[in-house]
């Protein structure tokens, strides 16, 4: 009888377990042990980016405190748009999301043709940080300030040049509108990646860029550059001495590199909300900011709607430069 109770009472307690395994909500993140189906967070560029260095920090404390492993996965190529499509094909569960940047959105306006819809085929979950470009020439042209580059570029039209990591890059458009803004005319010099443009810059073989203040500012210290003016809409916290293009006279100018995470459309609001909370308290934290600080990054936030405010209207916005400036990604 004894064995008997007890089979009862073992059945009852494997019953009320199922069912209330049952009753959980099927959400990443719950504590369901290692064997669980990781999160994977996709970065359609190379390691070391921005991108990919956000989806790291995201996932090391995504894995602490939801006891569930994360792997973040490069999947560079075409300007991001071959990661960008595998995670817009990828099951809208929760378990794949999307780490970019905000070349996100000028691809749509940059090629004819993109595998995937920034604003249809994504649910924006947070906007994660921002970064400032800075607008820097090199010391031998003959400005020290954004007023005497833009005379200087106007009596010379065409003759100076500028560097860029690739056509269609936030630095590209970003100069691009500068030339549009300012009725100046600047010759482009494209490059296949950072590293070579910012050593012909700081090696006198170009004379100007838009650079990430945390690149411009070492090379600015040690005389390589000279820094005139961050297209932000606030000065940069890690170089408050330097003015913005708004205070210099330039208006609506901001040029923010701006990265976000999303998840594949249809993921559903529960898995974002609890996504979204996460993020902002990841976010929050001090030690968090100074880490993204010291990269040149600040720590945004926010609700998933401010992503999907700030896509919408950078789409609008890149469109027409790229079509005033006619641009083409090729």
């Amino acid at each position: 009888m004894a064995i008997e109770s007890a089979s009862r009472t073992l059945s009852r307690r494997t019953a009320l377990g199922l069912l209330a395994a049952a009753l959980v909500p099927a959400v990443p993140g719950l504590a369901r042990g290692q064997s669980q189906q990781p999160i994977r967070l996709f970065v359609p560029f190379t390691p070391g980016t921005g991108p990919d260095l956000l989806a790291r920090i995201l996932g090391e404390e995504l894995k602490q405190r939801w006891n569930q492993p994360v792997i973040v996965e490069t999947k560079p190529g075409a300007s991001g748009n071959i990661g960008t499509q595998a995670a817009a094909r990828a099951a809208p569960d929760g378990q794949t999301l999307l780490v970019t940047v905000n070349t996100f959105v000028m691809n749509a306006s940059l090629y004819a043709s993109i595998p995937y819809d920034p604003e249809k085929d994504f649910a924006p979950i947070a906007e994660i940080a921002t970064g400032v470009l800075a607008l820097v020439v090199h010391p031998s042209v003959n400005a020290r300030t954004f007023a005497e580059l833009i005379a200087l570029a106007r009596s010379k039209p065409g003759e100076i040049n500028y560097a860029s990591p690739g056509r269609g890059t936030p630095q590209h458009l970003a100069m691009e509108l500068l030339k549009l803004t300012a009725q100046v005319n600047l010759t482009h010099i494209p490059y296949a990646g950072s590293a070579g443009a910012v050593k012909d810059l700081a090696g006198g073989h170009v004379s100007a860029m838009f650079l990430p203040v945390h690149t411009a500012l070492p090379l600015a210290e040690g005389g390589q550059i000279r820094m005139l003016a961050v297209g932000s809409q606030t000065r940069a916290p890690q170089a408050p001495q330097v003015p913005t293009l708004a205070e210099l006279g330039v208006s609506g100018f901001d040029v923010d590199l701006w990265y976000g995470v999303l998840a594949p459309a249809g993921t559903p609001k529960d898995i974002i909300d609890r996504y979204n909370a996460t993020f902002n308290e990841i976010l929050a934290q001090p030690g968090v900011r100074a880490l993204l600080d010291k990269q040149g990054l600040i720590a945004q936030g926010g609700p998933p709607e401010r992503l999907a405010q700030l896509i919408a209207r950078d789409r609008v916005r890149w469109a027409k430069v790229v079509k005033d400036a006619n641009i083409t990604a090729e």
